[in-house]
This record gives C-alpha cells, sequence and structure tokens, in this order.
C-alpha cells in the first residue's frame, strides 16, 4: 500500500511537471504555463480540506481524484489564460485583458466545473471504495474554480504588467 501511494504521489508531481512543459510548447512562453498552474495550490487545498471535512482517508482512490482534478483545474486555468493573452495582443493592458478574460470565461469554466462536480456526487455520497475519488475532484474543483476565476487573472495582470514596465525600462 505505501509503494501504491508513492507512485501515485510520483504520478501526480510528474503529471504536472509534464502537463508544465507541454503547456510551455504550446504557448511558446515560460510565464504563461507558470501562470496556469498557480491554480493547483488551490486545488490541492480544495481536495485535503473535503477529505478532512468529510473524515475520508487519503487512498488510492482519494489520489486519483486528486489527479483528475488536477487536470480539470488546468484546463480551466488554460481557458482564461488563452483568452487574457489575446485580450493582451489586442489592446495591450494586462489589467484590462484580466478582467475581461475572467469575466468571460466565467461561465464556460463554471459548466466544466459543475458538469464534474455534479457527475462526482453519487460516487461522492455513496459507501462504495470510490466514494473517496469523488469527494477528492468535488473539494478540490470548489477551491479551484474561484483560484481560477480570481487568482489567476490576478498573476496574470501582476506579471504581465511587471513585465510591461520591464520592457518599457530598457
Amino acid at each position: 500500500m505505501k509503494a501504491a501511494y508513492v507512485q501515485l504521489l510520483a504520478g501526480l508531481a510528474l503529471s504536472i511537471v509534464l502537463v508544465y512543459l507541454v503547456i510551455v510548447v504550446n504557448f511558446q512562453s515560460w510565464l504563461d504555463p507558470f501562470i496556469i498552474i498557480t491554480a493547483l495550490p488551490g486545488a490541492l487545498t480544495g481536495i485535503v480540506w473535503s477529505l478532512f471535512l468529510t473524515n475520508t482517508t487519503v487512498s488510492v482512490p482519494a489520489l486519483t481524484g486528486a489527479i483528475m482534478c488536477m487536470g480539470t483545474a488546468t484546463a480551466n486555468s488554460i481557458l482564461v489564460v488563452a483568452f487574457a493573452r489575446d485580450e493582451l495582443t489586442a489592446h495591450g493592458d494586462p489589467i484590462r485583458a484580466a478582467i475581461t478574460a475572467g469575466y468571460a470565461r466565467l461561465r464556460p469554466v463554471l459548466m466544466t466545473a459543475l458538469a464534474m462536480m455534479i457527475g462526482m456526487l453519487p460516487m461522492s455520497m455513496s459507501n462504495s471504495e470510490n466514494a473517496p475519488l469523488g469527494r477528492a475532484v468535488i473539494g478540490g474543483l470548489l477551491v479551484a474554480t474561484f483560484a481560477t476565476l480570481l487568482f489567476v487573472p490576478c498573476v496574470f495582470a501582476l506579471l504581465h504588467r511587471k513585465r510591461s514596465v520591464a520592457g518599457e525600462l530598457t
């Protein structure tokens, strides 16, 4: 059992690194993928809180749910950052781009997260061995959705503003 936990945690860490590298290739930037993964600590926090509040032990299904949650949280962050990047290219103001992206991507992000959480609800309320999977996904996505819609645009505006200020100084 200990070996399974170690392998799943290593798989989770490896999946985050690999996803980051794939996003780097896609965005051709090191900064935007970093902004995207800033929602993942929120997802991990939500996973831990949900398991703690429901008195659920960390198990293989819970860690599998954590990996699923990370994928959905990353996809939602990609939606916001890609839109913010397009807005930044269009008018050059990082704060306006971040606000517009958070507002414009609100419905797609909420629909994706809610669909996943509602789909996991029956599993999380059951007494089966897979209940921790559903609980981890629901808790992680609750926090990750707020992080994606509020925190990620703030980080985008902050880092791109510093970048544009540094570009103006040189």
